[in-house]
C-alpha cells in the first residue's frame, strides 16, 4: 500500500469513514509528515460491502491505512460524544496508542467506554475545556463551539503553514438548544480573517430547504402532546441526546409525572451528564422499578430502541417483557427520534405490535407538532456558515453523494470558489494544490466485536 506522506508544503484531508454516508466517521488531515485523526465512530447493523447482504451489530471504517503508520499519527481529536464520532476508539484504540483529546463531556463519556473494554488506565487522554487553543504533533487546534443534540458540539480549526481548514463536525444553529450556549455567529465571522483555506462541512440536511427547528420548540411540542394523556406514556428516543431527555423531565415535572429511564445506555447517559453538570439539579429522574407502582396518568418513561432494535426496550415493551413496566390499551408510545434509513422495516413491525395491542403510537409524520427536530443544518444554515466563514474551498462530508451535491451548489451559490466532491479513500490535497485523487486508499469496512 503507498503510505502517502505528506511533506511540508502539503496540506491533505483523507477521508476513511463518513464521506459518501452518514455515520462511522474517520478522517485524517496530513501535513509535514504527520498525521492528525478526526473523530473515531461506529455504525449500526450495517454490511461490510455493498454486495453483501449479511449486516453486523457494529461496523467502523477499516483503519489499515493509518495504522500500518502509525508512528506518524501525532493524535486523536473526538469533536463529540455521538457514536458515530466516538463509538469505535475503544475498539481501535490499542492499535493507535496515541494520545486523545477531547472535551470534558465527551471525556467522561469515553471514559465509561473505556472501562467497559479494560483501556481507562492505558489512554492517555486530554480534557481541553470549551473554545481551547492546542497543539496536537505539528497541527495548531482550536475548538470553535457550536449547537447540535448532545452536549459541547465542538468544529475543528486546524492551522499550519501550508494552510488552514475548519472542520464543523456535527451542527445546527439552534438559538435555544435547552442545554449549552445559544449558537453564536460571532466567532464564526473571525475565522473569515484567518484565512481559511477549507472547510470540511457536515451535510446530512443539505437536501431540505429553510432553517432545522428548535431543541425548545420540540420541548413544547412534547409538552403540547403529553399534557393531556390520561395514561401511561413512553418516549422512545437516542439516548445521547441530553437536550431532549431534560425537556421530558421537564414536560413530566409540568405535568404531575415521574420520569423514569428504561434502558442502561439512557442510564449511564443521565448519569454523565449530571458527572458533567448538564442534568438541572431541581428535575428529578426515579427508578424504574417504581413505575408499576404509580398510577398511568403518573407514568412518562423514556426508552432506548426507537429504531427498532430487537433486544432494547421498546421492543421488549411490546412484548409485554419489561419488567419494570407493562403498558395496557390506550397507553401512548410516542418516537421523538428520525428513522435512520434502513430501518423502516423493525420500527413499522414495532408499531404493528404496539397497535394490534391497542397501543396508541405517534411518530414525527403523524403530526404537525415537531416532536422530534435534527441536529443538523438545513440548507439556509449552510449558507450562512459559508458566509461567515468565507473559505477558499468548501469540502462537503458526512453524507451521501445527494447530500454532498447539494452541499457543494450551497457553497458555489454563496461564493465560495472552489468545491470539491469525493468519497472515502479520496485524497483532497488542499495544499500547495487544490484537488482529489480518487482512490488514493481502499476504503472498506471491518466489524468490531463488542
Amino acid at each position: 500500500m503507498d503510505l502517502l506522506m505528506p511533506t511540508r508544503s502539503d496540506l491533505w484531508f483523507l477521508p476513511l469513514g463518513g464521506t459518501g454516508e452518514i455515520g462511522m466517521n474517520l478522517n485524517l488531515y496530513g501535513h509535514d509528515g504527520e498525521w492528525l485523526m478526526v473523530d473515531c465512530g461506529v455504525s449500526f447493523n450495517e454490511p461490510l460491502d455493498e454486495n453483501s447482504v449479511r449486516t453486523h451489530e457494529l461496523v467502523c471504517a477499516d483503519p489499515d491505512f493509518i495504522t500500518q503508520q502509525r508512528h506518524r499519527l501525532a493524535g486523536i481529536v473526538i469533536t463529540h460524544a455521538h457514536e458515530d464520532h466516538v463509538g469505535a476508539l475503544p475498539f481501535l484504540w490499542r492499535r493507535f496508542q496515541v494520545p486523545v483529546y477531547t472535551t470534558p463531556f465527551t471525556a467522561e463519556i469515553l471514559r465509561r467506554k473505556l472501562a467497559q473494554v479494560g483501556l481507562l488506565e492505558d489512554v492517555e487522554i486530554h480534557e481541553l475545556p470549551l473554545a481551547s487553543r492546542f497543539k496536537v504533533g505539528v497541527f495548531d487546534l482550536q475548538w470553535i463551539t457550536l449547537t447540535h443534540s448532545i452536549p459541547e458540539p465542538s468544529g475543528l480549526m486546524i492551522e499550519t503553514p501550508a494552510g488552514n481548514v475548519f472542520h464543523t463536525g456535527d451542527w445546527k444553529i439552534d438559538h435555544s438548544p435547552v442545554i449549552g450556549e445559544r449558537f453564536s455567529p460571532a466567532v464564526l465571522t473571525t475565522l473569515r480573517k484567518r484565512d481559511v483555506t477549507a472547510m470540511v462541512c457536515d451535510s446530512t440536511n443539505a437536501l431540505k430547504t429553510g432553517h432545522s427547528v428548535s431543541e425548545f420548540d420540540c420541548y413544547k411540542a412534547l409538552l403540547e402532546v403529553i399534557k393531556d394523556e390520561s395514561g401511561r406514556v413512553v418516549v422512545g428516543c437516542f439516548s445521547s441526546n441530553i437536550a431532549r431527555l431534560v425537556s421530558l423531565a421537564r414536560v413530566a415535572k409540568e405535568t404531575g409525572r415521574y420520569l423514569a429511564l428504561l434502558g442502561r445506555s439512557l442510564q449511564n447517559m443521565v448519569s454523565a451528564a449530571r458527572a458533567s453538570g448538564y442534568w438541572p439539579d431541581d428535575l428529578p429522574v426515579v427508578d424504574a422499578t417504581h413505575l408499576g407502582y404509580l398510577p398511568a396518568d403518573e407514568v412518562l418513561a423514556v426508552a432506548t430502541g426507537s429504531q427498532g432494535e430487537p433486544r432494547a426496550m421498546l421492543n421488549r415493551l411490546a412484548r409485554d417483557d419489561c419488567f419494570d413496566l407493562s403498558l395496557d390499551k390506550g397507553d401512548l408510545v410516542l418516537f421523538s427520534a428520525m428513522i435512520i434509513p434502513g430501518n423502516e422495516a423493525e420500527i413499522e413491525r414495532l408499531v404493528k405490535s404496539f397497535k394490534a395491542q391497542g397501543i396508541r403510537t405517534l411518530q414525527k409524520h403523524e403530526t404537525e407538532l415537531p416532536i422530534h427536530v435534527s441536529g443538523h443544518p438545513y440548507e439556509e444554515e449552510l449558507a450562512a456558515m459559508y458566509d461567515w466563514v468565507r473559505p477558499q474551498v468548501a469540502i462537503p462530508t458526512h453524507g451521501e453523494a445527494a447530500h454532498m451535491s447539494a452541499n457543494a451548489r450551497i457553497a458555489k451559490d454563496a461564493h465560495v470558489p472552489r468545491q470539491l466532491t469525493g468519497l472515502n479513500g479520496d485524497l483532497f490535497t488542499i495544499a500547495p494544490e487544490v484537488g482529489v485523487r480518487k482512490r488514493a486508499v481502499k476504503a472498506k469496512r471491518i466489524a468490531l466485536a463488542r
